[in-house]
């Protein structure tokens, strides 16, 4: 006899319903753009605590300073290339239902004769307003960004931004502020590197500078060299002849207590190559300190595989190669000048930066630690 059938068998499954998440409040949403030399970059984020949660993000190799270093212009291929990205940006931000936003481009556009006709074509083909930011403002920008990094035990930091077009180097002095304190004193240099009176310990900003040399503009400077180790070693030596004006460049550092944050494609690729990722993983980049002699080892181990093998290394991929000798360059040479074995990765920059100051600004950040 056949068993007999449960009550209810052969009924379809009831299906359990899990609620969508929430869509976050567009009143509570910023947007940072960065249009740099070679990409275009864009993260919408909420405040949380005395950082932010990303809702939704863009980047893309644009390259809109190809042909600049040669012609002074922006090209017609390298714009029309970034309206179509900015288009896909403006689409995020219709549909997220942004209003707080900063949009801002970089070094390409302070340099290109057309840059102005530039910024108009966008305003009208995607409805973006562009604003063009001088160096000092980007390399603050940079630092604040950076501050969830810097160590409680760091007396004297040096922030480094490696970009497309221009690389800017910022000597802060945080000895005279409460260790516990520190990485906020950073965080307040959003109203300006010299802000006046506060009530707060202050970080004092020695020095800084903007070398209008970038992994793309360094690069093209010595594309007719074509020996691929002679054509490293002179734009390493080239970038640091930029640094003659930099004061703090003349004073050695004991390493104690000296501390270098490192910003940009390049660092965040040398350090993958260092821990041998085969796919990036910014959770385990983001933060990560490095010595000296560990990055001179991967740029060695770069040289060593030459152009053909960096093309088909995985940890450095396509978008990267083309630029990571001109990057690594730049990073030999501010580790020539000041060794440290403590170089903090990050995988952050303008955009956060960005962001941070939008939020500082409005007070929506909590105090506390990051």
């Amino acid at each position: 006899m056949a068993p007999r059938r449960s009550k209810g068998a052969g009924a379809f499954p009831k299906a359990v319903e899990t609620p969508a998440p929430a869509r976050p409040d567009p009143d509570a949403l910023y947007a940072a753009l960065d249009l740099g030399t070679n990409s275009c970059r864009m993260l919408i984020a909420q405040p949380k605590g005395s950082g932010f949660h990303v809702v939704d993000s863009f980047s893309k190799s644009v390259q809109l300073g190809a042909g600049l270093e040669r012609t002074g212009r922006l090209s017609r291929s390298s714009m029309a290339r970034t309206i179509q990205a900015l288009r896909i940006c403006q689409q995020k931000l219709k549909r997220n239902k942004v209003k707080r936003m900063r949009l801002v481009a970089t070094e390409a556009c302070r340099r290109a004769k057309n840059a102005r006709d530039f910024i108009r074509q966008v305003k009208r083909e995607t409805g973006l307003t562009l604003e063009i930011i001088q160096p000092e403002e980007e390399a603050r920008l940079a630092v604040i960004s950076c501050a969830p990094l810097v160590s409680t035990k760091t007396a004297q930091l040096l922030v480094v931004d490696i970009g497309g077009g221009s690389t800017e180097l910022v000597w802060i002095d945080i000895s005279s502020v409460p260790r516990r304190d520190r990485p906020s004193a950073i965080m307040r240099l959003h109203n300006g590197f010299h802000p006046g009176e506060s009530p707060f310990p202050a970080a004092k900003v020695v020095d800084w500078i903007s070398v209008p040399l970038g992994v793309a503009t360094l690069r093209d400077q010595f594309n007719d060299v074509e020996d691929d180790a002679a054509r490293f070693a002179l734009m390493s030596w080239f970038f640091e002849e930029n640094l003659a004006d930099f004061a703090p460049y003349k004073d050695e550092q004991t390493r104690a207590g000296f501390q270098i944050v490192g910003t940009s494609g390049t660092v965040t690729t040398v350090a993958a190559s260092h821990l041998g990722l085969k796919r990036y993983d910014r959770t385990k980049v983001d933060g990560l300190r490095m010595t000296s002699d560990q990055i001179d080892k991967v740029i060695r181990g770069y040289l060593e595989l030459g152009p053909q093998g960096r093309r088909r290394d995985p940890r450095i991929g396509e978008d990267r190669q083309a630029l990571i000798m001109s990057g690594s360059a730049i990073l030999q040479a501010l580790l020539r000048c000041w060794p440290t074995d403590r170089l903090s990765v990050a995988d952050r920059g303008l955009r956060e930066g960005l962001l941070y100051a939008q939020m500082s600004a409005d007070g929506v950040l909590e105090d506390g630690p990051f």
